[in-house]
């Protein structure tokens, strides 16, 4: 099977490859570089020991898709391709709305140009917002975004149910992902954003390489047995297995719309994670209490009951892999 990963050079899309490629699925990758890098390409081919065929192009860019499903017989997509970091998306709601909105719309009319009815969607825990429990269940539905990367994420569930509705052959897989974090044991593949990094295991990277001098710690008088946050940290590559048992799932299955949580199901508080970085590679993060920030929520994490009966998926790794792997992956990647 041919399987398109749109934004296959990401973070996430990297990993999903990789295990793609492990699997014995055929991958062709499509990537605009936007927050990626090249030579992710060659390491991918270094750890699995196979060839991806892949474009340098803009999923935005209709003509180029149309290309891509000319010359290549595609089964299945898998979209990871989309901005993702939750201060851009409010000072640039637009750039948000036009660039994640407009290349899934285009992308889901190439594929139905070209009968290619088989989806799975890189959503996100945001979607929930603020339900007022912190075991989030798939049946709760969508609550009331914080921010505009959340809002495309809800919006674009939204028109992949509506777009069932209207055709109801297509067989949709939505993956609501928890904190998503660490890197390939390898140490070849990992997260590297560009610039300050939005998400907390990347900082602690760039404080504890000393790349930068302090890590903020928002808020430590929640009610949480240390006072800080509490969030569902989940190793990137069993995000990334878990999309191979959402495809083996909806390749075998009736048409419909699938939405399961990825997550460990346990919440780790943001000191708990500084300490265990620490500990596990005897090194010193320096970390420093500042004010809450507006919109965050005391603890969440998810209930990944339905991935494990429905998929037969569970994350695997622990904190300790997540901490252990990130610092490999930097040690390694320090230029």
């Amino acid at each position: 099977m041919k399987i398109l990963v749109t934004g296959g050079l990401g973070f996430i899309g990297s990993h999903t490859v990789v295990e793609l490629l492990n699997n014995n699925y055929e991958v062709i990758i499509v990537d605009n570089l936007y927050n990626s890098q090249i030579d992710v390409l060659d390491k991918i081919k270094q750890i699995t020991g196979k060839d991806v065929k892949f474009y340098k192009e803009d999923v935005c860019d209709k003509q180029a898709l149309e290309k891509i499903f000319k010359e290549n017989e595609i089964d299945s997509v898998i979209h990871f391709a989309g901005y993702k970091a939750v201060g851009e998306s409010c000072q640039k709601p637009l750039m948000y709305y036009r660039n994640n909105l407009m290349s899934t719309i285009n992308l889901l009319e190439v594929m139905n140009e070209n009968n290619v009815k088989s989806f799975i969607f890189s959503s996100s825990a945001t979607i929930y917002g603020d339900p007022g429990t912190p075991k989030y269940v798939e049946k709760m539905g969508r609550g009331k975004t914080s921010n505009p990367y959340g809002t495309t994420k809800a919006m674009i569930e939204e028109i992949l149910e509506d777009l069932y509705k209207s055709d109801n052959t297509w067989k949709i897989s939505i993956l609501r992902y928890f904190n998503p974090t660490g890197a390939h044991s390898s140490g070849l593949i990992g997260e590297s954003p560009n610039g300050i990094p939005n998400n907390l295991m990347p900082y602690i990277l760039k404080v504890a390489s000393g790349e930068l001098e302090v890590l903020n710690i928002f808020g430590n008088d929640y009610p949480t047995p240390d006072g800080t946050g509490i969030r569902d940290y989940i190793h990137v590559v069993d995000v990334a297995k878990g999309h191979v048992s959402a495809l083996n799932k909806i390749v075998n299955s009736n048409s419909g719309v699938y939405v399961y949580n990825l997550g460990s199901g346990k919440g780790v508080s943001v000191l708990e994670l500084v300490n265990t970085f620490e500990r596990v590679n005897n090194v010193k993060v320096n970390y420093r209490i500042a004010d809450r920030r507006p919109g965050d929520l005391a603890e969440y994490y998810a209930d990944p009951t339905k991935a494990l009966n429905e998929l037969g998926w569970k994350a695997e790794k622990t904190v300790e892999d997540i901490c252990r792997d990130s610092w490999n992956f930097m040690k390694n990647n320090k230029n």
